[in-house]
């Protein structure tokens, strides 16, 4: 391949629709660094695995010269982007918004290049709109374009409420692209009315509209839903590498290949065929391919050792041979007349249920310190630490208080 197709190659990896490939081609054929634009609200504190995604495909762009702006939409979370929810969201103060914002630039730098990413926020063009400015903005958009929105026409025909400021939404973010000169948007697959908003806007002013890149949203570690906090399904940048490791270790073999396309820079698209090869042949060990992934991340997170250290805490519980205390420390509150065998287990998060608990005890799947437990009338008090394990995967350094 020549150096554009390479280029064109790593752009489309893991990208879940790229609107127009002709025009991006076209502007990558200029031979100046395009300006990427990829926006996030601030509506948490910390970011996950689920938004590296785009942090990715942004580095990539860095890798291949470009210049990239992460935008914090600090004036459009106060808004509350009415993406996928089927209530109206309650917006988000102004404290809130800018105390998100703060630990959103500490984080980014993890994935992308400090000296080649421009961090904005869109308060710096909102915050001089007078009333007027932003009246004329909605009126570059119609009622009826705004319910071919798939969660907006849904909610209008469930006569569920749709507050005047959620149509705004898309016409805000959309006019960053103005303000911003985009040449091309990332964003999830559920944003790309949104994206295409942007497009219009731009064409509109008089400006090349935008290329529109969507990404898939990424499973969280049930393989089924999205990663979220809310759901728990998720594994949180800032956590500690040993976390980052046990976390990504229990992923199903499916979803390891999902992770490593939209995760990993360090497994080409090729490599990455091989490696589905062989494991499907069972010339490679699974679980040895998933520890690659976890070393990964650990070490983008932290660093190498970090993460070497973090391996070894799983593997001294995997294998029953090692250093145990590398493991984090969970404190868990006691009752008064202590646990039951199979209510600490669910308690501390290594069985989703006391009867799942009490059939994993008949299979003779738990342990205790490395050693199998079966006894299910046994009480554990507070000042009870261990190291609970159920099956492989699930396990957990514990402190009764």
């Amino acid at each position: 391949m020549n150096e554009l197709e390479q280029a064109l190659a790593l752009i489309a990896r893991g990208a879940d629709e790229i609107i127009k490939k002709e025009d991006l081609e076209a502007r990558l054929k200029l031979g100046r660094p395009l300006r990427i634009k990829a926006g996030f609200d601030p509506t948490a504190p910390d970011l996950h695995l689920g938004h590296t995604v785009l942090l990715n495909k942004m580095r990539q762009f860095q890798d291949l010269g470009h210049q990239v702006i992460f935008l914090i939409g600090d004036f459009t979370g106060m808004i509350g982007d009415p993406t996928g929810k089927n209530v109206t969201r309650k917006p988000l103060t102004r404290e809130d918004v800018l105390a998100n914002a703060e630990t959103y630039a500490e984080q980014v730098y993890k994935v992308l290049d400090r000296d080649r990413t421009e961090l904005r926020f869109n308060s710096e063009w909102f915050g001089k709109m007078t009333a007027a400015d932003m009246i004329k903005l909605a009126a570059q958009h119609t009622v009826a374009r705004m319910l071919e929105r798939d969660d907006f026409s849904k909610r209008f025909a469930g006569q569920q409420p749709i507050a005047i400021h959620e149509f705004l939404y898309p016409l805000v973010q959309g006019y960053d692209s103005v303000a911003l000169e985009a040449d091309v948007e990332l964003g999830g697959t559920d944003q790309k009315f949104n994206l295409l908003m942007g497009r219009a806007l731009q064409e509109h002013h008089g400006q090349a509209p935008q290329i529109v890149l969507t990404m898939p949203l990424l499973e969280g570690l049930d393989g089924v839903a999205k990663m979220s906090k809310s759901l728990g399904n998720y594994i949180g940048i800032n956590e500690p590498a040993i976390d980052i490791v046990t976390k990504t270790m229990k992923i199903g073999d499916e979803l390891m290949w999902r992770w490593y396309e939209l995760l990993s820079f360090d497994v080409s698209m090729d490599e990455l065929a091989t490696m589905k090869a062989g494991v499907a042949s069972g010339a490679l060990n699974p679980r040895e391919v998933k520890l690659r992934l976890a070393r990964e991340l650990a070490t983008r997170f932290h660093d190498a050792a970090a993460a070497e250290q973090a391996i070894a805490g799983w593997n001294a519980v995997v294998t029953g041979q090692g250093d145990t205390s590398l493991l984090p420390l969970d404190e868990i509150q006691a009752p008064a007349e202590g646990f039951r065998l199979a209510a600490l287990l669910t308690a501390a998060g290594v069985t989703p249920s006391n009867s799942e608990a009490n059939r994993k005890l008949k299979e003779r799947a738990v342990r205790i310190d490395g050693e199998v437990v079966e006894d299910a009338s046994r009480v554990f008090e507070a000042g009870f630490e261990g190291v609970l394990q159920v099956g492989k995967r699930n396990f957990a350094r514990i402190r009764l208080i």
